[in-house]
């Protein structure tokens, strides 16, 4: 069985020559700077927050952004969003294409809808952590929110199970297809009031509580904190539309 290191910091600084780290993978790591020389990369997936990635001295940033703009024309109208009329245009698009989704993933048996690709997660855990990042930023942050979180959440990896358990979330449920999507529609009906009720200057609204116990002290406002929920459905959406593929074709 390969090792497995859960957080943990002691590999950071240190130098891997002539070593074989085929078929490795590093869910949620902090890889800033690093450096990869004279090295065989075939069949590599990246994904996560990419910037200044240099690729044989060429930096791939800017077209990766372009394409992924290209295929989901919603990530630049996430990213320019400033008042009240944009965000609530933003949340309509959301609320469309996730609508598409979930129609094509209806379209498959109950069983797949729950079957994950490739280790990311199934399209009802994605639905899940949808639910918990709603309930994070929205009902605890914007709305201060004193008991917001649904049991059937899902909470992002490295998440400590016990703050989790501590909240009231059931991270080894197992939950069925209609069980997660009553919890959804609650949470999207959630944001529907905020962004309906929203006015340019409640986005400049400071939010006094972090999202969850253990997020940093930092300043956030209601904007901030929608967009955050946004990038969220947008990005999962992406991932689902991926891996949807891939179960179709299976």
């Amino acid at each position: 069985m390969a090792a497995q290191y859960d957080n943990t910091d002691a590999f950071r600084g240190v130098s891997f020559t002539n070593a074989d780290l085929s078929s490795a993978t590093f869910p949620g790591c902090d890889m800033r700077q690093i450096k990869i020389v004279d090295s065989w990369l075939m069949d590599v997936s990246v994904s996560g927050d990419v910037r200044n990635f240099r690729v044989n001295d060429v930096d791939v940033t800017l077209y990766v952004e372009a394409e992924l703009e290209r295929r989901h024309p919603e990530r630049a109208q996430l990213r320019a969003m400033r008042t009240a009329d944009e965000f609530r245009a933003m949340w309509d698009t959301i609320e469309r294409l996730w609508s598409e989704t979930v129609a094509r993933a209806e379209r498959l048996p109950e069983a797949v809808r729950h079957e994950g690709v490739d280790g990311e997660w199934s399209f009802v855990e994605t639905l899940r952590h949808l639910v918990f990042a709603t309930d994070a930023w929205a009902g605890r942050a914007i709305l201060d929110e004193p008991d917001p979180f649904h049991r059937l959440g899902l909470t992002h990896t490295g998440y400590p199970p016990k703050d989790a358990a501590a909240l009231g979330i059931e991270l080894d449920s197992r939950p069925s297809y209609s069980e997660v999507m009553e919890a959804r529609a609650g949470r999207v009906a959630l944001v529907r009031g905020i962004v309906e009720g929203l006015s340019d200057a409640g986005l400049e609204r400071p939010c006094t509580r972090a999202p969850a116990p253990g997020y940093p002290e930092e300043a956030r406002t209601v904007g901030s904190c929608l967009r955050v929920v946004m990038e969220e459905e947008c990005e999962h959406r992406r991932y689902m539309v991926r891996d949807l593929a891939v179960l179709e074709a299976r």
